[in-house]
């Protein structure tokens, strides 16, 4: 049952009210130049990507959330430190998150087709490979700015076109596509789909920015800028190894992450060929990503005291703990009740509506905030970057989605207004490319 916003928003804020109370080093292939001039001949004939690359120059893993130690020396950003490229998953997904990240969807031009798509993906593997270990991509203007990484990475997803121009209608996996329709949706063009999706990370903005404008270089003879977003967290070294990061509504944000390393996370994670649908074994060792922005309307949350915030969110602010615990990571009770019967965690908080019963619907989240210049009379433009993995879209994500949608009060101060869905390719053996499994 579909319950309208105002409806539900009117009897729950009623209710509420008269209730309240240092990673492994991997160097960069070496395709050298005449493997790049070969490459580079093919995106001319495709269009004059040489020139966009600059052929003149051409001759010249932890869990986020999970507990760790306190601060130490070591923890404080270390900007020559480098997570490998190569390996049989992406970095980038199981790497601690940067401090910055950066969201880059692309549309492919009309005349992009499957060799294109494959000279492409090249010329981007080779320059990812070289920015993430500190050195100049090959045709880059501002070396420079390459020598400080800062545990820079590079992560790859493909949109259902790019998959079906590369191998054709069989190879898109069921869920690769848009969402099913949410009425708390509000969504806008401006940050939603695309073909193409480059997310970028790192813990020093300038590297960041250089990678962006390198990889964004190489692949405009090819494809065009559709939507570009970026986020933060806190600074690395600024807060203990392991704390959760917090939402700019001050919330703990991501406590029930599946840990890295485990089996369990690989279940949430990776694609397994051997259970997933037909069609879909270049993705084995990948996965798929749900980039969701969600504007915050920070201004009305201020309105409500802690207590009110509390409920809405399930959990203590001080420290995420759920309304029937005294740590973050204790398990919530929904069965206990106060004295006069109402459940201690109510049935419209975010931590009731996220959590299933069935083991199987779970995501492993690696979000960013965003805080833009406001407009009009509001006082902030804040809101977050969702980022959403998961081995299965349908079976892992929509139906947490679903039951959010449907009675989740924090929905009164939040609205998703972009969506799109990638599905990841594995990682890359030194001296292959990104999508070569997709590809051949």
């Amino acid at each position: 049952m579909e319950v309208r916003r105002g409806d539900a928003g009117g009897r729950l804020a009623g209710w509420l009210s008269r209730r309240a109370s240092p990673p492994e080093r991997g160097g960069p292939g070496r395709g050298g130049p005449d493997r790049r001039r070969l490459l580079l001949g093919g995106a001319v004939a495709a269009g004059g990507a040489a020139a966009a690359i600059g052929a003149d120059q051409l001759s010249g893993a932890g869990s986020d959330d999970s507990p760790g130690p306190a601060t130490t020396p070591g923890d404080v950003a270390d900007s020559s430190r480098t997570e490998a490229f190569f390996g049989a998953h992406q970095a980038g997904i199981a790497t601690i998150p940067q401090a910055h990240a950066t969201f880059l969807a692309l549309d492919l031009h009309d005349e992009t087709d499957r060799d294109a798509i494959r000279r492409m993906l090249r010329i981007l593997t080779d320059d990812a490979a070289r920015l993430t270990q500190g050195e100049a991509a090959l045709a880059d203007s501002e070396p420079e700015l390459a020598a400080v990484p800062a545990r820079l990475t590079i992560t790859f997803g493909f949109g259902p076109r790019l998959v079906a121009r590369a191998a054709g209608d069989a190879a898109v996996p069921s869920w690769l596509g848009p969402l099913p329709v949410f009425g708390i949706d509000r969504l806008e063009p401006a940050w939603s789909e695309g073909d193409l999706l480059l997310q970028f990370g790192a813990d020093d903005p300038v590297a960041l920015a250089h990678a962006t404008r390198m990889l964004a270089k190489d692949v405009r003879g090819f494809a065009g800028v559709r939507w570009r977003q970026s986020g933060f967290r806190r600074a690395r070294g600024s807060e203990p190894a392991g704390t959760t990061m917090r939402n700019l509504f001050g919330q703990v944000d991501g406590t029930v992450n599946a840990t890295l390393g485990t089996a369990d996370f690989d279940r949430v994670v990776w694609h397994d060929a051997a259970s997933g649908p037909s069609g879909t074994s270049w993705l084995s060792g990948g996965t798929s990503l749900v980039v969701r922005r969600i504007r915050m309307d920070l201004d009305r949350w201020d309105a409500l005291d802690r207590s009110g915030r509390e409920q809405v969110v399930g959990r203590f602010l001080t420290n995420g703990a759920p309304l029937t615990g005294t740590r973050e990571r204790d398990e919530p009770d929904f069965a206990a009740t106060t004295t006069i019967g109402f459940p201690v965690i109510p049935e419209f908080s975010h931590l009731r509506r996220a959590r299933s019963d069935n083991e199987g619907e779970r995501i492993y989240r690696r979000s960013y905030n965003y805080d833009l210049a406001p407009t009009g009379a509001s006082v902030s433009d804040s809101g977050l970057v969702f980022a959403s993995y998961q081995a299965d879209v349908a079976a892992q994500f929509v139906p947490i989605q679903r039951r959010l949608a449907e009675l989740d009060l924090l929905n009164e101060w939040t609205t998703p207004i972009g969506s799109a869905v990638f599905a990841i390719p594995p990682g890359v053996r030194e001296g292959g490319f990104i999508g070569e499994t997709l590809l051949g």
